[in-house]
């Protein structure tokens, strides 16, 4: 038999549901839609060519190319450890594991111009570990190894994030079916949890690479903000606004926000496709 009964109407708006949306969107206009707004406003104020030939300035060229390097290597670094971290973390009790686990959150909490700082104060100069390893040659800060190593310091638990939830909720019969046919502890990694952490640690590496993309106060700290050698986009946008050059800082504004808005938009996509998808 077919269904005759008629469809639901939808229900009325009422005035409290208009009133709510509308508040919605004049709280979420100027604090988040407008600013996006206004960098584009600018930085296409003096046409296309104007925009064009802006990034393809030497120092913008150097700045783009230099913050997704970093950005690169920091969501491969971050892929390794903290997978590494979060197996360990899950599947593994020790003495002052929950103390770890709240060390390694910390730069979510700490500001990134503190944890700055304080890796000046383990590999600068003067530092614990600098003041033996820079007269051997070893020079990190001011160098764009040591940027690298503020971004994966500041970005680390991005990554954990994203992929300790998994491993905590996988089962544990899966890894005693492996331990029971032979398989070693690397082997059951590999065959069984990685391909479950595959959601994981795709999230995490593009949630890595686009705070890294835009991290700006512990590189700024490290890197000396050095013309074409530590500049990374972000501090090419900040010395520009400083010098009154608003619309070239807005066009290496506007190509970051390009490039985080695509990773975002790319990572919700991703991550509500078993949601849509039906039986």
């Amino acid at each position: 038999m077919t269904d005759t009964h008629p469809p639901v109407e939808p229900k009325r708006r009422t005035l409290a549901h208009r009133l709510t949306i509308g508040l919605l969107w004049t709280v979420l206009t100027p604090l988040l839609i407008l600013p996006i707004v206004a960098i584009f406003v600018f930085a296409g104020r003096g046409g296309w060519w104007s925009f064009w030939n802006t990034i393809l300035l030497p120092e913008a060229q150097f700045a783009l190319r230099l913050s997704l390097m970093i950005a690169l290597w920091t969501s491969l670094a971050n892929a390794v450890v903290g997978t590494f971290t979060a197996y360990v973390l899950s599947k593994h009790r020790f003495l002052g594991r929950g103390p770890l686990s709240i060390l390694v959150n910390l730069p979510v909490a700490i500001p990134t111009v503190v944890m700055g700082t304080s890796l000046i104060l383990l590999w600068g100069p003067i530092g614990l570990l600098g003041r033996y390893l820079v007269p051997l040659g070893f020079r990190p800060i001011f160098a764009p190894f040591g940027i690298f190593l503020a971004h994966v310091l500041v970005t680390f638990p991005y990554m954990l994030g994203a992929v300790k939830p998994v491993l905590d909720e996988l089962e544990i019969t899966y890894e005693e079916a492996a331990y029971t046919m032979g398989a070693g502890r690397f082997r059951t990694f590999v065959h069984v949890m990685l391909p479950a952490l595959k959601g994981g640690l795709f999230s995490g590496t593009l949630l890595t690479f686009a705070h890294s993309l835009g991290e700006f106060g512990a590189t700024a700290m490290v890197s000396g903000n050095l013309r074409m050698k530590t500049q990374t986009a972000p501090l090419f946008i900040f010395a520009q606004f400083e010098a009154g050059q608003i619309e070239t800082a807005n066009a290496v504004a506007a190509v970051l926000a390009v490039l985080s808005f695509s990773i975002f938009l790319f990572l919700l996509r991703f991550t509500s496709r078993p949601a849509r998808e039906g039986p």
